[in-house]
């Protein structure tokens, strides 16, 4: 590139061989003109980020009732549940297995061939009218001196072994019988008149429906927040809604699953559930409980600490806090916030220690 100098200015340029003469005089002007729009396009001393208070919106901390909801998956158990077995071996001669049936307590059920032992114990009753007379007569005669005290003990221990054996007989024929042992509703039988059965043999099962009862487990870490008399809900598979009162807690924690089972009783609903039906457990281990929550884009996570910024007298300040429950969109503040407490819920990015703020608008 080669200049002239005279009265006006020239660029020779040349260009594949080729020589090109330009006016600087009349491209000078444009150029400055340009130079002269991008320059006015440049920030004004002071509007960069960190200048000036930063605009922000900002909510103030206050006690408020949430709801924290643990589900667990449950089982319903019966009120009581009894597989019906004979105490002995023995032939079935009376059978009152009536499936479905609801059934009082004590009634008989079932009952097993007993004539030896009724036999036995009418010989036994026998012996014991005769040992009696005996022990009457020699306790007569020993009140007058006309017998000896040991033979008087010898009537009176065999009067007292025929006793023991009526009782014993009597046992042996109240196994011969099986009997509700409380009140509820039979099973499906699997037994007949005339069968042969021993005590492995299950002549059928017993449930008591009402009340029922359901088992289910939740996390340790939820142990203290549940209670006896807390309440819970039920979801069977149909939708069908129940409420049901904790019973009690298992105080042994399983030490490979980290939980604890819960037993609660079946107070009302919807519907009819049924032993050994699947239900959707459902309970509120807050109990309307009182917290500190704020929204969790508020919360700015470090390392080892989680900190929040506190407006105070126009200026920010990041304080450490700590957390306990987590729901969908907000946290629980366990410490570092007090009540009244004015915080930022936006612009946090650009806030750092002793920034002027201004605020934009309070959230609730």
């Amino acid at each position: 590139m080669n200049m002239s100098i005279g009265k006006a200015l020239f660029f020779f340029v040349k260009t594949n061989n080729m020589l090109f003469k330009i006016n600087l005089s009349i491209i000078l002007p444009a150029l400055l003109i340009i130079s002269a729009c991008n320059s006015g396009k440049q920030k004004k001393p002071g509007s960069e980020k960190g200048k000036g208070p930063v605009l922000i919106d900002v909510s103030v901390a206050e006690l408020r009732s949430y709801t924290n909801t643990v589900e667990a998956n449950g089982n319903v158990l019966a009120g009581e549940y009894v597989q019906l077995r004979p105490e002995m071996s023995g032939r079935v001669v009376y059978v009152n297995l009536v499936e479905g049936r609801q059934v009082a307590a004590g009634t008989l059920l079932l009952k097993l061939y007993d004539d030896d032992l009724r036999a036995q114990l009418k010989k036994t009753e026998s012996q014991i009218s005769i040992a009696r007379k005996t022990e009457v007569r020699l306790k007569t005669l020993l009140s007058v001196n006309g017998l000896n005290q040991q033979e008087y003990d010898q009537a009176l221990s065999q009067l007292q072994s025929l006793e023991a054996d009526k009782d014993y007989i009597n046992a042996q024929l109240r196994r011969t019988e099986v009997r509700a042992p409380f009140s509820g509703s039979i099973g499906l039988r699997r037994v007949s008149n005339g069968a042969y059965v021993t005590p492995a043999d299950v002549l059928a099962t017993l449930q008591q429906t009402s009340p029922l009862k359901v088992d289910f487990v939740i996390p340790e870490s939820y142990a203290a927040m549940v209670a006896n008399g807390d309440m819970v809900l039920l979801v069977s598979e149909g939708g069908n809604k129940h409420s049901a009162k904790v019973l009690a807690i298992e105080p042994l924690v399983n030490a490979s699953t980290r939980n604890i089972q819960v037993r609660a009783v079946v107070q009302s609903g919807s519907g009819v559930l049924r032993p050994g039906a699947f239900v959707k457990v459902s309970i509120d281990v807050a109990r309307n409980k009182k917290a500190l929550l704020v929204p969790s884009s508020c919360i700015i996570p470090e390392t080892r600490f989680k900190k929040m910024a506190l407006i105070r007298q126009g200026k920010a300040e990041m304080v450490t806090v700590e957390t306990g429950y987590r729901g969908e969109d907000k946290v629980e503040i366990i410490s570092g916030l007090e009540p009244g407490d004015t915080f930022a819920i936006n612009g946090i990015l650009y806030l750092k220690p002793g920034a002027d703020v201004k605020v934009r608008s309070v959230k609730p």
